[in-house]
């Protein structure tokens, strides 16, 4: 997948079809908490989630405490946001599906 830098408009684009990402601060990078029942279904997310990220060969900067884990994607390579961030974050939603808040 490309790891060619998003113009604002494809940015802009990308979050309208992304439930509960927002654009950091920094204008480079997206953002989302999840929040589930427990440890458990916040731990199967986030192996979910690594195994999706090795196979797009693509990491995310997360932490987890508890029920919450908190993710930020960006491209370091391409210094911003690419396809590859709006990729896994879909994929992020899914994995979550109705557990998450």
């Amino acid at each position: 997948m490309a790891r060619s830098k998003l113009d604002e408009a494809a940015i802009r684009a990308g979050l309208s079809k992304l439930d509960g990402w927002t654009l950091a601060g920094d204008g480079a990078s997206i953002r989302r908490r999840f929040v589930f029942a427990d440890f458990s279904e916040a731990f199967a997310f986030m192996t979910r989630s690594a195994l999706a990220a090795e196979q797009l060969d693509h990491h995310p900067d997360w932490s987890n405490v508890y029920e919450t884990v908190e993710v930020t994607l960006n491209t370091h390579d391409a210094g911003g946001l690419t396809r590859l961030d709006f990729e896994l974050a879909a994929r992020m939603n899914r994995f979550a599906g109705a557990a998450s808040s």
